[in-house]
């Protein structure tokens, strides 16, 4: 598999997947909900945690597409819970060379609620060593990168 779409949104065919599909038009890809695995919080250990299977698929893929939906004005609470447990779990720059992209959507988002969600993910992607493609947040928006995507 070279591309991973991570889909926060606990909607597996809300807005976030439909932005997603027309950035990845024409490529073939895998979608991860992550409404159906059992991530617990940060410091939380139980045996059915299931961040580690997210994370080999992220291992496997030579581009992801994190996407979410905007609640309460920042990242779904999915992909929070997701972030603050990548903390430790492999190296620092572990991924460079691999590309990624965000899709975040939402009614109306406010300017400063997008530039938070592209700070936290723009971040991330510099600490795992991701080369960070930018936040896409419509469909307009999809259909200009989607030629980039490979």
């Amino acid at each position: 598999m070279s591309i991973l779409f991570i889909n926060s949104s606990p909607n597996p065919h809300g807005n976030t997947a439909k932005v997603a599909a027309a950035l990845l038009e024409g490529k073939e890809y895998e979608t991860l909900n992550l409404a159906e695995y059992k991530i617990y919080g940060y410091g939380q250990q139980f045996p059915d945690d299931q961040f580690f299977e997210v994370i080999d698929k992220i291992r496997a893929a030579k581009t992801i597409v994190i996407g979410s939906p905007l609640y309460w004005h920042n990242l779904s609470g999915l992909l929070r819970c997701f972030l603050d447990r990548t903390y430790g779990p492999f190296e620092q720059g572990e991924f460079r060379g691999r590309d990624m992209y965000a899709v975040v959507q939402g009614a109306a988002p406010e300017k400063w609620m997008l530039e938070a969600c592209e700070y936290t993910l723009s971040r991330f992607a510099g600490i795992c060593g991701f080369d960070y493609k930018g936040m896409i947040t419509n469909r307009q928006e999809a259909e200009k990168k989607s030629k980039e995507v490979k």
